[in-house]
């Protein structure tokens, strides 16, 4: 049943499984669809599309695959005369007669009665069974009442019958190239999670209740287990100021998305380049900055480390002693970067400047080189690709 759609979707890059197509089909011969083309949209939606990124493609495929109830909308404009849906009346039907109506026998043989009609007809209708009209028990027109039909203009109350209501797709497009937003950086960094049972035994084992109940012979024994924790550490490393300005908002997001998905968090500033001293708070950056040396002998190389910043500055800010452009550095940039790569071997950076842009900087080239070309760019794609680097 609907393999050719099961196929289009495959083929259109929508990663859909057996066993979700297997569950369309149960939830369609428990009929929760009800033969109405809206609800099987949202129910093949809602159990196909496991990812908030395949919703656009989802869509144009199951509109290409209902594409001959499009032809027929189409064929619509300036076909039907105004005046034969013009209403006049509201038809009441009561629950029996309702009963009584019968569907045409599925989407194709409906669309083929639709022409018919259509060549047919020569003038307005209201309140009959068969031609296209308002009112009535038509399975063609509007303001009236058929179990399986196509509307056709807007009079009276819809009913929830009509095929054809998926016509306006309602999801902007979530394109894996785009800046990212709070949520979609939430959504990603959730791959990065890994849980674990830790700390004291407060949480009821329901399994290990009842098994331990039934050992004793129905005698209630209450087993209780460690909570269920994210374990992961991460550490993010902000470059600040400078070229950085524009890029304000998605750091905010960054920071936000990461404070609220990991219990073990830490971050800290620099500018352009890690030196000898890193810092929590601007403001006070010189007076309560931490030793880099301290950030190493404190945070364990369990820890995964997140850089952000454009990787622009001077050449001579990584290479060369005294080349930061705030103070005296007793040490080149690159001694520093090849410490912390050295020490957190789990280590990305992120880059919001597009892959395209890095080769005009030669810094980016030296920064990339440094942390052996783990450098991504601050797209969805690009925080997957460093979500999996930091996973391996």
């Amino acid at each position: 049943m609907l393999l050719d759609f099961f196929s289009a979707l495959r083929g259109n890059g929508v990663p859909v499984s057996i066993r979700e197509w297997l569950d369309l089909h149960g939830a369609l011969e428990r009929n929760l669809a009800e033969m109405d083309m809206d609800a099987f949209y949202f129910l093949s939606r809602a159990l196909l599309i496991k990812d908030e990124r395949h919703f656009d493609t989802f869509d144009r495929t199951f509109s290409a695959y209902f594409s001959g109830l499009q032809a027929v909308a189409d064929a619509l404009e300036g076909a039907i005369p105004d005046d034969w849906l013009r209403k006049t009346f509201e038809r009441s039907l009561s629950a029996e007669e309702r009963a009584q109506l019968q569907g045409l026998g599925g989407l194709d043989k409906l669309i083929e009665a639709f022409r018919q009609r259509l060549e047919e007809q020569k003038g307005r209708h209201a309140g009959g069974n068969k031609w296209i009209g308002t009112g009535g028990t038509s399975p063609f027109g509007s303001g009236g009442y058929h179990p399986e039909g196509i509307r056709v203009g807007d009079a009276g109350e819809r009913k929830g019958k009509a095929v054809k209501v998926w016509d306006q797709r309602q999801y902007r497009d979530l394109d894996d190239q785009v800046e990212l937003g709070t949520r979609n950086i939430k959504l990603a960094l959730r791959r990065l999670r890994k849980f674990a049972r830790q700390g004291a035994a407060e949480e009821l084992d329901l399994g290990g209740t009842i098994e331990s109940t039934a050992r004793d012979g129905g005698l209630l024994n209450i087993q209780l287990r460690p909570e269920r924790r994210n374990t992961i550490k991460l550490l993010l490393l902000l470059d600040i100021g400078g070229s950085m300005d524009a890029h304000v908002r998605i750091c905010e997001e960054l920071f936000s998305a990461c404070r609220s998905e990991f219990k073990h968090f830490e971050h800290f500033y620099f500018h352009n380049c890690p030196y000898e001293t890193l810092w929590k708070h601007n403001l006070r950056r010189h007076s309560e900055g931490i030793s880099t040396f301290d950030l190493l002998h404190t945070y364990g190389s369990d820890y995964k480390v997140v850089f952000v910043g454009d990787a622009a500055m001077a050449p001579y800010e990584i290479t060369q002693a005294g080349g930061s452009v705030e103070h005296w550095n007793e040490e080149a940039g690159a001694v520093w970067l090849k410490r912390l790569a050295a020490h957190f071997s789990k280590l990305i950076w992120l880059n919001p400047y597009p892959t395209d842009a890095w080769q005009y900087s030669t810094s980016n080239a030296l920064v990339r080189e440094l942390i052996q070309e783990r450098m991504f760019p601050m797209t969805l794609a690009g925080l997957e690709d460093g979500i999996r680097c930091l996973g391996r």
